[in-house]
C-alpha cells in the first residue's frame, strides 16, 4: 500500500470495524467499548487478515487520550465529588490501596520486579467510567445516592490516576525502570521528584490563576463572532494547546494538562455548549484510542497463560469487589451501597489501559503485563452485567435479616439529604437560567422567535448599562455605537420638537446602525435606568444570522425613519 493511503487505511478500517463490533456488542447488551477493542484485535498484528499501523495508531491513541481526559476534566465536578466526600474519598484510596497490593503481590509470585507489580496492581485497581455510566444508565440508577456513590467513587480513582501519570516517569527509575527523559542530567530520584513536583505546582498555579480568566474570555471573543465552526475549534485548540504547552514547557504528561484544560473550561459559562460541540470529536478518538489498545493485545495469552488470565480476573471480578465491599461496611453504609460499588468496580477499562502503556514506555511493565491487563478488561467487561444480575438475586435475599437491612439507614438518609439539596441548588440554578431567558422573551417580544441556542447567545452578548435620570444616553450628531434595549426605567427621545418616551420592553439607537450614519435624536434618561446594550459588531453579526429578526427590526427602523422624517418637513413647514 502507498505510504500516503497507510493513515487513511488504518483510521477507515478502524472505524468500520469498530462500527461492526460496537454494534455487535450493543445488541448482545454489552457496552460498545468491548466492541472496540475486539475491532482493534481484528486489525492489530497478532491477527490474521489487514494489518493497521501500529505506530499511526499509536499517535492517534495519545489524541483519544488528550480528549479523552479533556471530557473527564470537563464533567468533573466538584460539588458531587464533595457531596460524597465522606465515603467516595477514603473507599477509593482504601479500594486502590488494597486492589493494588493484591496486583502486586501476585506480579512478584511471578518474578517480577516491584516497580512492575505496582503499575500491574495499580492498573487493576482502577475500574472504567465509561462502563460505569453505561450500567448505571442501564439500571435507571445514576440519580439513586448508590450510584452516586459510585460515581464519585470513580471521580477520586480518576483523580489517583492522573496523579499517578505525573508520578510515575519521576520515579521510574527508582522502580527499575528507564530515566525520566525531562529529569536532570545527573540528579537524584529525591531531585527528579522534587523538580516533577514543582512543575506540576507551577502549572496547576497557573491554571488556576490564569485559566478562569483567560479561557472565558477566549470563548466569549470566539461567541461573538456566531461561528458554530471557529467555537468548536477554539474548544479544541485550547484542549490540545494546554495538553501540549504542558508537556513542552513544564514536562507534565498530555493527560494532566488536558484533565486541566477541561476543569478551567468547566467552570466557564460556555461549558455546555463547548461539551457539545466538541463531543464528536471526543467519541471519534476516544474509539481510535480503544482500537490501538486492542492492536497491542496478543490473544494467544489467553491459550499461552490461562492460569495467569484467570488470577488477573479473580483479582479485577473478586478482588476489587471483596475490597470495596469490606470498606463501605466498614464505613458505615448498608450492603445495598456496598453491593452495588462492588459491582460498579468489577471491570477496568480506559485509565488500566493509560497506565498500562505508561508502565510499558518507561520500561516498567513487561509485554505480557499489557496482554493480562487488555485480557482481564475483554473478559471484566463482559462479565459485568452478571455481576450486577449477582446482586439483583442477593440482595433481596440478604435484606430479609433485620440487622444486615437495617445497617447503615441512618448514614444513607443523611447522604440523601445532602444529595437532595445539593440537586435543588443546581435545579435553582438551572431554573434561574430558564427565567432569564424567559424574562427576556417577555420584556422583549421581538426575540420570541429565537430559538433556545440564540437567545443563550443573547445572554451573552449583551453588555450591562446604567444611566440616572437626566443622563444623556445618546447625543445627536455622535457616531454610532451600540442598539439599547430598555429593561428598567424609562427615556425621552428629541427629534426636532418631537418627544417620545420609550418604556421598558422598547428599544432605541438601532436605525443609525443599520443605516451607518450618525445619531440622529438625543435620547435622555427619563429616571433610573438599566439597559442591555448590543454593540455595533454584535448587532450587525446577530442580526446577519438572524433574517427575520432584521427584518423585523428593519421593517421598525424604516416606520421611524419615516415619521421623523416627516416631522422634520412639519417643522421646516412652519
Amino acid at each position: 500500500m502507498h505510504h500516503e493511503a497507510t493513515l487513511i487505511a488504518t483510521v477507515a478500517m478502524g472505524f468500520v470495524l469498530a462500527f461492526v463490533f460496537g454494534f455487535i456488542a450493543n445488541r448482545l447488551r454489552l457496552p460498545p467499548l468491548l466492541g472496540y477493542l475486539v475491532a482493534g484485535i481484528a486489525v492489530g498484528p497478532f491477527t490474521p487478515g489487514f494489518v493497521a499501523d501500529v505506530s499511526l495508531a499509536g499517535q492517534l491513541a495519545e489524541m483519544g487520550v488528550i480528549l479523552l481526559m479533556f471530557g473527564v476534566g470537563l464533567h468533573f465536578s466538584m460539588a458531587d465529588l464533595m457531596a460524597v466526600r465522606w465515603i467516595a474519598i477514603p473507599g477509593a484510596i482504601g479500594q486502590i490501596a488494597l486492589a493494588t497490593a493484591f496486583g502486586a503481590g501476585l506480579a512478584m509470585a511471578w518474578g517480577w520486579s516491584l516497580g512492575a507489580g505496582l503499575v500491574f496492581g495499580l492498573s487493576l485497581s482502577v475500574a472504567s467510567t465509561v462502563v460505569l455510566l453505561r450500567a448505571l444508565e442501564d439500571r435507571n440508577a445514576l440519580e439513586h445516592p448508590n450510584g452516586r456513590i459510585a460515581v464519585g467513587w470513580l471521580i477520586v480513582e480518576d483523580l489517583v490516576t492522573v496523579v499517578a501519570l505525573v508520578l510515575l516517569p519521576a520515579l521510574s527509575e527508582l522502580l527499575g525502570g528507564r530515566p525520566d527523559p525531562h529529569a536532570p542530567v545527573g540528579g537524584s530520584v529525591l531531585m527528579t521528584l522534587a523538580m516533577t513536583l514543582l512543575k506540576v505546582a507551577a502549572f496547576v498555579a497557573l491554571a488556576v490563576v490564569l485559566g478562569p480568566k483567560v479561557v472565558p474570555w477566549m470563548l466569549k471573543q470566539v461567541a461573538r463572532t456566531g461561528s458554530r465552526e471557529l467555537f468548536t475549534l477554539s474548544v479544541l485548540a485550547i484542549a490540545m494547546g494546554i495538553a501540549y504547552g504542558s508537556a513542552t514547557l513544564f514536562g507534565v504528561s498530555f493527560a494532566l494538562g488536558a484533565f486541566f484544560a477541561g476543569v478551567v473550561l468547566a467552570e466557564s459559562d460556555f461549558s455546555h455548549r463547548a461539551a457539545a460541540n466538541s463531543l464528536p470529536l471526543q467519541d471519534a478518538f476516544a474509539i481510535l484510542f480503544f482500537v490501538s489498545v486492542g492492536m497491542l493485545f496478543d490473544p494467544s495469552i489467553v491459550v499461552r497463560e490461562p492460569l495467569a488470565v484467570i488470577a488477573v480476573l479473580l483479582i479485577i471480578v473478586l478482588g476489587k469487589s471483596l475490597a470495596a465491599l469490606a470498606v463501605v461496611a466498614l464505613l458505615g453504609y448498608p450492603i445495598a451501597t456496598a453491593l452495588t460499588v462492588s459491582a460498579s468496580l468489577a471491570q477496568i477499562g480506559e485509565f488500566s489501559f493509560i497506565l498500562a502503556a505508561l508502565g510499558k514506555s518507561t520500561g516498567l511493565l513487561p509485554p505480557e503485563g499489557l496482554d493480562l491487563i487488555l485480557a482481564g478488561a475483554l473478559l471484566s467487561i463482559t462479565l459485568n452485567p452478571l455481576c450486577f444480575s449477582v446482586v439483583d438475586v442477593v440482595l433481596p435475599r440478604l435484606s430479609m435479616i433485620a440487622t444486615i437491612r437495617n445497617y447503615g439507614a441512618r448514614r444513607l438518609a443523611a447522604l440523601q439529604a445532602q444529595l437532595n439539596a445539593l440537586r435543588d441548588r443546581t435545579e435553582a440554578r438551572e431554573a434561574a437560567r430558564s427565567l432569564q431567558m424567559k424574562n427576556l422573551v417577555d420584556l422583549f417580544p421581538i426575540f420570541g422567535h429565537l430559538d433556545h441556542e440564540a437567545r443563550e447567545e443573547l445572554l451573552v452578548l449583551f453588555q450591562p448599562r446604567m444611566a440616572s435620570p437626566g443622563d444623556r444616553v445618546i447625543r445627536k450628531g455622535d457616531r454610532p455605537d451600540a442598539a439599547y434595549f430598555i429593561s428598567e426605567g424609562a427615556v425621552q427621545v428629541t427629534v426636532g420638537n418631537r418627544e417620545i418616551r420609550l418604556a421598558p420592553g422598547e428599544f432605541f439607537g438601532e436605525m443609525a446602525l443599520l443605516s451607518g450614519e450618525r445619531r440622529s435624536a438625543d435620547v435622555t434618561a427619563v429616571d433610573f435606568c438599566r439597559f442591555l446594550t448590543l454593540d455595533r459588531r454584535d448587532f450587525r453579526t446577530f442580526l446577519s444570522r438572524h433574517p427575520q429578526l432584521r427584518a423585523h427590526v428593519g421593517e421598525l427602523a424604516t416606520r421611524r425613519a419615516q415619521a421623523n422624517k416627516a416631522d422634520m418637513e412639519a417643522v421646516a413647514a412652519t
